[in-house]
């Protein structure tokens, strides 16, 4: 299945991405999943080939292509079992704040090194007490000069152990006020910052996730994003494209958990005949099917509607609430059809089982997503 009818052009990427991940991503999942850890010179080859950021203008070193190919990345990523290659958060959740509010000085000296692989991204929003309610962040940054001086602490941060720069959210007012926050690009080598421990994770071994510190951080006064006070407006306006980015992962995850339960139900036999043949099976696969359908239909049109231009807050907060619980319905029952063999390591449907539970998680729970479709809808759930 693909998310759309693909050009020529986009039919020859995803062959030659495709062929990229068969060679350099998929002979190695099970020894990065023992070491917990992609080795950077995997970016430095998507790089070299022009799979990181691949939308962004060519004076930038990108090659100025659209959404489309983000989602061609996202989609082989998932179907080499490459969920832990976590480029599509640097590509298009973390470089996108430095494109759209960075300052042209930091642009030119950063930009450039995303698109090669040389810097690797990630997002410092969540705090051990603040997930979700991004107002409630207490990293703090006062002006000193021509400083910011940074203070506090990030948890479960994505490509934390390996990032080079940090799109960082901090707060210039009083704890609980969202229009204090600010967001500033933070470097490996400042003063100040340093990583905590890699966090052990049910799933998703193979990627890097950290604890952040900043201890009298001084960071350069234009490394700010944007304007100081506007960080909660910049999120707004990015999180639909991350959440979109998360709802791709969602259906190519799903799909990949019923080509595992087709192939195991159809293969194994019981009482002399395919488990699949027995009605319940039949019918559980049927249900499986039909949603995987379902939203592989609605991520049709949401990515069309976003490749245009068109607001789509409302209808990402839907896809990402239900893809989030769809994947791991099927992930579930995908697991039960294998029986004992679906709990063995040895068994590719129990890392995918593994690794689906985070995506009803990221980017903002299933009932963030409920709450933003219910306010949306002119209700005042609290």
């Amino acid at each position: 299945m693909s998310i759309f009818e693909e050009t020529e052009e986009q039919r020859i990427f995803r062959q030659e991405f495709r062929k990229f991940c068969a060679r350099e991503i998929t002979p190695n999942v099970e020894l990065w999943e023992r070491q917990r850890a992609v080795p950077r010179e995997l970016w430095r080859k998507m790089g070299e080939q022009g799979y990181l950021c691949a939308w962004l203008p060519e004076t930038f070193g990108g090659l100025g292509l659209d959404f489309h190919f983000s989602v061609i990345i996202g989609e082989e990523l998932i179907r080499a079992d490459g969920f832990g290659v976590v480029a599509p958060l640097h590509s298009d959740v973390a470089v996108p704040y430095i494109f759209s509010y960075g300052s042209e000085a930091v642009k030119e000296r950063i930009l450039p090194k995303c698109v090669t692989g040389e810097v690797i991204t990630c997002i410092g929003l969540t705090e051990p007490n603040a997930g979700s309610d991004l107002a409630a962040i207490r990293t703090r940054a006062v002006r000193d000069g021509d400083h910011y001086v940074i203070d506090g602490q990030k948890t479960f941060i994505t490509n934390g152990i390996f990032a080079d720069a940090v799109v960082l959210a901090v707060k210039m007012a009083e704890p609980g006020e969202s229009k204090g926050i600010s967001l500033i690009l933070v470097e490996a080598g400042t003063p100040g910052f340093s990583r905590g421990r890699k966090l052990e994770k049910l799933g998703y071994h193979m990627q890097d996730t950290a604890e952040l510190f900043f201890e009298d951080c001084r960071v350069p006064v234009e490394n700010l994003l944007g304007e100081e006070g506007r960080g909660f407006k910049y999120m707004m306006e990015k999180l639909a494209r991350e959440r979109l980015e998360v709802c791709v992962k969602c259906q190519a995850m799903a799909e990949e958990c019923l080509k595992e339960a087709l192939s195991y139900s159809k293969m194994r036999h019981a009482f002399n005949r395919p488990i699949a043949t027995f009605q319940h099976n039949a019918f559980k696969l049927a249900e499986m099917a039909t949603e995987v359908d379902i939203g592989r239909t609605y991520l049709n049109t949401l990515v069309a509607e976003f490749v245009k231009g068109d607001a789509i807050t409302l209808k990402v907060s839907m896809a990402k609430a239900w893809l989030g619980e769809m994947v791991n319905r099927v992930a579930y029952n995908a697991l039960q059809l294998h029986g004992g063999y679906g709990y063995m390591e040895e068994y590719r449907i129990s890392r995918l089982f593994r690794d689906a539970r985070s995506l009803s998680i990221f980017a903002g729970t299933t009932e963030i997503m409920k709450l933003i479709i219910a306010r949306r809808l002119g209700l005042n759930p609290v």
